[in-house]
């Protein structure tokens, strides 16, 4: 049963490696029968790591308000109150750096000054520019980072989904074979007590029979696992009672489409290749950031402000020391210790990185497709060929079990032809799955939704 454990090891390392486990408590105790597409819809919304996504692209966006709002001007209000006490011989007290007038006597006198000020910047190289529209780039790319994780569990989801169909199956399929050696056990019997048959013969049947419930057993069993992977993987509560719907019938794709048109496809509409692309552009404008640290910054800047001093009239004061300031600053940069360019340096090298990074996942996503498309090929030649084994082995096993019923064929055929049917039903159910789980994965390289 090699296709089988290739499906248990996929979703158990699946299970392991794309989650961590939060539950819902509002599904405890309600019968869950859900759908391939429910199951989907559900990982969506309740998935940890696409949630986390989605606050990284909330972040993201505040990163860009926040460098929209750098081309504004700022505005900044101060204001400070001072008390000074002198002392009775009239010497000078100091106060928070402000000196008191001296005059005999002591006393209390207060100062206070206030003030707006206002900066803006006028030019930096470009810098701002560029930064808005890398803060807007990487908004786009945490966008793209959240359906690239939807499409991973999607698949995820899929291929655990199938697997408990596969179980459901072959569950079936062992229940038929046990009623079926049940009813031949009595028959036996009933042979055996009228003398007609050996002993030995009525034992080889009840052996067989103890053996097909065994599997029906195990069968049982591993769906009761497979299904519990894919509940852990829905991040359900684990008081849920869960269960998947099966379908009323399973639906084979007729035709393959070209490897050379499923991979361009690909490249036009997958997001980790629209996300290599923004990493790329990403990385530019670090560069042209980089670069304005060469060039120089001019700002403007603006102010409004008075003070006064106890002991006059405290509004007079604050209008005849009231003062407007404007003035402009040009900040050039001559000598920098490498510090620019060595800011410029490092960004040309990671911008040779991201164009790296984007080739190999151009790479690994034509291979993917590649081997998809060879995997459908395998399942499909695998699964005509189980077909036709099964439709043989079939007809040996209808045989052999006419001839055990008229006496006409000993116990040891007839238990052999009848493993040799046993194993022809549980290969096609698993080639059956396994090309169902391979068209699924290549049309979903092509765009095209899971569904069954």
């Amino acid at each position: 049963m090699p296709s089988k454990k290739i499906f248990i090891i996929i979703i158990l390392f699946a299970a392991k490696a794309g989650v961590l486990f939060a539950q819902d408590s509002t599904l405890v105790g309600k019968p869950l029968r859900w759908s391939l597409a429910q199951c989907i819809e559900y990982a969506k919304k309740n998935n940890i790591q696409i949630n986390s996504l989605r606050l990284s692209k909330l972040t993201a966006q505040q990163e860009y308000l926040l460098s929209k709002a750098s081309r504004l001007p700022n505005l900044t209000g101060q204001a400070s109150q001072n008390f000074i006490h002198q002392d009775k011989q009239g010497n000078v007290a100091i106060v928070n750096g402000n000196s008191v007038v001296t005059g005999g006597g002591s006393g209390i006198t207060s100062s206070g000054q206030y003030s707006v000020n206002s900066n803006v910047t006028l030019f930096n190289g470009g810098y701002i520019n560029n930064d808005i529209i890398q803060k807007n780039l990487q908004v786009e790319s945490a966008n793209l980072n959240i359906i690239q994780q939807e499409n991973d569990i999607t698949l995820q989801i899929t291929q655990a989904y199938l697997t408990v169909l596969l179980d459901k199956e072959n569950i079936i399929s062992d229940t038929s074979v046990v009623n079926t050696s049940t009813a031949q056990v009595k028959l036996e019997q009933q042979r055996f007590n009228v003398g007609s048959v050996a002993r030995k013969d009525l034992i080889q049947l009840q052996a067989q029979n103890s053996t097909d419930k065994y599997n029906l057993t195990s069968a049982i069993n591993t769906e009761r696992t497979d299904l519990l992977t894919l509940k852990q993987l829905l991040l359900l509560p684990t008081n849920a009672d869960f269960d998947i719907a099966k379908p009323d019938t399973v639906v084979f794709n007729t035709s393959l489409a070209p490897l050379q048109a499923a991979q361009d496809t690909a490249f036009k509409n997958r997001p980790e290749i629209k996300n290599g692309q923004l990493g790329l552009q990403i990385a530019q404008y670090d560069v042209k950031k980089a670069k304005a640290g060469y060039l120089p910054t001019l700002s403007a800047g603006a102010g409004l402000g008075s003070q006064y001093t106890s002991g006059n009239g405290y509004f007079s004061q604050l209008g005849s020391n009231f003062y407007q300031q404007l003035g402009v600053t040009l900040s050039v940069p001559i000598f920098t210790r490498r510090q620019v360019k060595t800011q410029v340096e490092e960004a040309k090298i990671n911008a040779d990185q991201a164009q790296l990074n984007f080739d190999n996942t151009k790479v690994v996503l034509s291979q993917n497709v590649e081997r998809a498309y060879i995997n459908v090929q395998n399942a499909q030649s695998q699964y005509d060929a189980a077909q036709e084994q099964y439709k043989f082995n079939q007809e040996s096993y209808r045989i052999a079990n006419e001839q055990l019923k008229i006496g006409a064929s000993n116990t040891v055929d007839f238990l052999l032809q009848k493993t040799l049917f046993v194993q022809a039903q549980q290969a096609v159910i698993q080639a059956k799955y396994n090309l169902l789980l391979t068209q699924k994965i290549y049309d979903f390289y092509r765009g095209i939704p899971v569904t069954l």
